[in-house]
């Protein structure tokens, strides 16, 4: 302690210490230094010695750094191997660097683009709105243009009289009764509509005298009328029935008119009134002979003079078929033209047959002298001199060989029963109608049940006694369906009738099998044409006939449809400009006011046609306004106001006298979906397509999953009542467009085919244009009528599985045509197609058009359809011969036309005229 107090204190042992202390700390830094500098420079040279020397030791287990055998050599190899990745990866970086720095240049351009896009948008958002105002501009001055070059138009406000209203002042004399007098226009505006009321005749105490037959189907008739309304304080007009009687003597005429005048809308004298008097019997009596009926019309089979009102009452014809529909399978053809008889009569008068059995003066000799009072003695020594001469093969009776007919005084009594007479009247070409011997006698039941009948079988009437009024003689002409004679013609009628050609023979009763079946063969033919005799007259037009609500099935659309390569093959032929605007409808038919007037006498004595509308019928229907014909074009209409025009703009041009126009497609399918979506996917991109119906005929519905394509325009997916092959000729009310192409769903038409089909059917609009041709032909083995489906230069028939038709003619099927031939096709599910092309060619009298060489139209790899069926061919010949029954006649008519265009097959240069050429 004491020599540590010392040191520390700096005594004399402090010295040597620190001495001490600074030679020892010199030493070890120099042993540090040389330690570290041994270690920096040796060592590595030892290293680097051993590393890079070649042991010489042979054995194995001595050599230290040398080089390795084997697996020893993984341990270099694997960081030369990193090294080798990172200089890879070094260099890809860079790349990737490169590449980044690229992108983001072009990024900036791109934006820079961008920019000039949304100016450019902004620019063009001006434009168009500045053109939107100029066409805004434009379109008002136009309608101020037109509002003060046209005068204003509205529909007339309905103004209804009192209930009380005094009438119209009386006629001088009520037998001289006409609409200007005795007809109150200001109940039948024209925008009323026709309202009818009619009476409930139970409800007064004639009505217990009528016929039950009569009366039951005049009610039926009556409450499935389209003009018949319960409301009667807006009615156009009444009707009230009062015959046929059962028993004419218990019903007074006094007792009659007092009942009459008690009528709860009668108003004093009975204006706008119609009393209609049926006769189902040829002995039927004048029962409103002496009874006053004031200013009311009367609709019935016998008029006296003093009684008939020309232009305001109305004739006409019987009855006969009360209860029940005309049986097409009893009626005769219409062919052959020459039957058994020439003519035939059997009839006889009860007053006036005293001198029938004297030898007739000679024309001459009766002409020097004083003309005979009565010419029915003159009618019997011809007709019985023409029967003696055996000429012609001629039948006249003036005795019946049974109790004949009760009759009127003078008028000519029937013989024997109804099928007997017709069983005769179907072997006689002409059949004869003796009008009564009194010239005040203008029409008789008997008349009116000869005429009748003569028309039912298609016998042609020939009347004797030109001062007859014919059933709706003031609307009918007469003379295409029958010959009136005036009775002093009576040596000429043979001669007359032998001069007729069989064209003009078969014209004739075929024109009376069309008057037949239009206005005398039903009650409800009757009826309805007695309400259009008065609605015509008074020139109120028609109500629209009924179109077929489409109940839509809803459905999934969202799948883009492809486009098939062979349909966008078009070959030489331009489809026509691209359509850039929504579907159109077609134009609206703007006669219906006028069309009353204009086209009085032609549309009621035509058969329903193309320019020969049916508002006139009885049917009474006014088709609605797309269903109309606009005309049919005489050729494709040139480019540059009649200049003509180069090939290119006449091939893109659409042609034909409407500028604009569309079509619909309307397509039949029965489960098959596949099949369905590939033939709604071919349509994509099809021009002036306005919609596409699809007439779902099966119960089941569409598969919930199923996708429907979008094929750029609307598909409407409409569902049936039943399963009927009459559902493709429908008319919807989602048909919009006069032009229908009714399709398969299994049908393969390229869209240059369609096109061409489409424009030759805007040449021909009255007719049928398509693409699958058949033809009929005669079995004279089985003399029988055959479907033939085999190849020919000839044809008859073009399948509506591929063809265009007008919408017109789909109301003419499925409400105007026999409802037999529908329930035909029904009954086999065949036959539709058959169907329409006699429905057509019996409207028209023309065969179809057949475009393109093309015979069959059915995809490759489509399921089988019904025409694959063993039976398919057997059904399609009942169906043909059943047809010709209902019709009377063959309409079918063969043609070797085909359209075809010379730019399927000829390469022209497009600086030359390029047209569509016939072939």
């Amino acid at each position: 302690m004491t020599g540590y107090t010392m040191l520390r204190n700096g005594g004399v042992g402090n010295g040597g210490q620190t001495c001490m202390l600074r030679w020892s700390n010199r030493i070890r830094l120099t042993w540090l230094s040389f330690t570290l500098f041994i270690i920096l420079v040796f060592f590595p040279l030892i290293a680097h010695y051993y590393l890079t020397t070649l042991d010489e030791a042979d054995e194995a287990g001595k050599r230290i750094f040398g080089p390795r055998a084997g697996n020893e050599l993984c341990e270099v190899k694997h960081v030369l191997d990193l090294c080798r990745i990172r200089e890879s990866v070094s260099e890809e970086l860079l790349q990737l660097e490169a590449k980044r720095q690229e992108l983001n240049s072009e990024i900036a351009k791109l934006n820079l683009k961008i920019e000039a896009c949304k100016k450019s948008i902004e620019n063009a958002k001006q434009d168009l709105l500045q053109l939107k105002n100029v066409i805004s501009q434009t379109e008002h001055s136009y309608k101020e243009l037109m509002a003060q070059n046209q005068p204003k138009l509205s529909l007339p406000i309905r103004l209804l009289p009192e209930k009380d209203d005094a009438g119209l002042p009386p006629p001088k004399v009520i037998r001289g009764c006409r609409l200007h007098n005795c007809f109150d226009y200001s109940r039948c505006p024209l925008t009323s509509g026709f309202p009818v009321y009619v009476y409930d005749s139970d409800q007064f105490a004639f009505g217990s005298y009528l016929d039950p037959l009569v009366k039951q189907a005049f009610q039926a008739t009556a409450r499935a009328n389209v003009y018949v309304t319960e409301n009667a304080d807006i009615a156009c007009l009444y009707v009230i029935l009062v015959g046929e009687i059962q028993e004419p003597v218990l019903l007074r005429p006094a007792e009659l008119e007092k009942q009459l005048y008690s009528l709860p809308h009668w108003r004093t004298d009975g204006h706008n009134h119609v009393i209609i008097n049926l006769s189902r019997k040829s002995d039927t009596q004048n029962l409103l002979y002496n009874v006053s009926t004031g200013r009311a019309m009367v609709a019935q089979s016998t008029f006296y003079a003093s009684q008939y009102r020309p232009g305001f009452d109305l004739v006409v014809s019987p009855l006969v078929h009360a209860m029940s529909e005309p049986n097409f399978m009893e009626i005769p053809p219409q062919v052959p033209v020459k039957r058994k008889y020439l003519f035939t009569f059997q009839g006889e008068k009860i007053e006036s047959l005293r001198s029938s059995l004297q030898e007739a003066r000679s024309f001459e000799e009766e002409m020097e002298g004083d003309p005979p009072a009565d010419y029915d003695d003159r009618i019997i020594a011809t007709l019985k001199a023409v029967q003696d001469s055996r000429l012609d093969q001629v039948l006249v009776e003036f005795t019946c060989k049974n109790q004949p007919k009760p009759s009127l005084p003078t008028e000519w009594a029937l013989c024997g029963e109804r099928e007997d007479r017709l069983e005769l009247l179907k072997l006689s070409t002409f059949a004869l109608i003796i009008t009564p011997g009194d010239p005040h006698l203008v029409i008789s039941s008997g008349c009116a049940t000869r005429l009748f009948e003569a028309l039912e079988v298609g016998a042609v009437p020939v009347v004797l006694g030109e001062q007859v009024q014919l059933p709706y003689q003031d609307m009918l002409q007469w003379n295409e369906a029958a010959l009136v004679v005036p009775k002093p013609r009576v040596t000429e009628v043979h001669f007359l009738l032998r001069s007729l050609s069989d064209s003009d023979l078969l014209a004739m009763r075929r024109q009376g099998r069309f008057l037949w079946e239009t206005y005398f063969s039903t009650a409800d033919s009757i009826f309805n044409t007695v309400l259009a005799m008065i609605r015509t007259r008074i020139q109120i037009p028609a109500a629209p006939i009924r179109e077929e609500a489409a109940a839509e099935i809803p459905h999934r659309s969202g799948k883009a449809a492809g486009t098939d390569p062979n349909m966008a093959d078009n070959g030489d032929l331009d489809l026509g400009p691209v359509e850039t605007e929504p579907p159109y409808a077609s134009p609206k038919y703007l006669r219906n006011f006028t069309l009353t007037v204009t086209d009085f006498y032609r549309s009621w004595n035509s058969a329903p046609g193309p320019f020969h509308l049916f508002p006139h019928t009885p049917f009474d229907p006014v088709l609605p306004s797309e269903a109309k014909f606009l005309g049919s074009g005489t050729g494709f209409r040139p480019i540059g106001g009649g200049a003509g025009g180069s090939g290119k703009e006449f091939q893109a041009a659409l042609g034909g006298n409407v500028p604009r126009e569309q079509f619909t497609v309307v397509m039949l399918t029965y489960e098959r979906e596949e099949v369905l979506m590939n033939s709604l996917e071919r349509l994509n991109g099809l021009p002036y397509l306005n919609k596409v119906v699809v007439v779902w005929n099966s119960p089941k519905l569409p598969s919930e999953d199923l996708l429907w394509p979008d094929i750029g325009v609307p598909i409407m997916v409409v569902r049936t009542e039943k399963n009927s092959l009459n559902n493709r000729f429908l008319p919807w009310n989602e048909i919009e467009t006069e032009a229908i192409l009714s399709i398969d769903d299994d049908a393969h038409l390229r869209h240059d085919e369609i096109m061409f089909g489409f424009r030759v059917w805007r040449e021909a609009r009255d007719r049928i244009v398509g693409f699958p041709g058949r033809y009929h032909a005669w079995d004279i083995p089985h003399q029988s009528w055959l479907y033939n489906s085999n190849y020919s230069c000839e044809l008859s028939m073009v399948l509506t599985g591929a063809a265009f038709f007008h919408k017109y003619y789909a109301y003419l099927y499925s409400y105007v045509m026999p409802q037999a031939i529908r329930d035909m096709v029904d009954e086999y599910i065949n036959c539709e197609d058959i169907a329409m092309n006699f429905l057509v060619s019996h409207i028209t009298r023309k065969p179809p058009i057949k475009v393109t060489s093309r015979w069959t139209f059915r995809c490759p790899g489509c399921p089988q359809a019904l025409s694959h069926d063993d039976s398919h061919f057997h059904e399609r010949h009942k169906c043909i011969n059943f047809f010709v029954k209902v019709y009377g006649y063959m309409p079918l008519l063969y043609t070797q036309f085909r359209v075809d265009s010379v730019l399927f097959k000829t390469r022209l240069p497009h600086d030359k005229t390029k047209c569509f050429k016939f072939i």
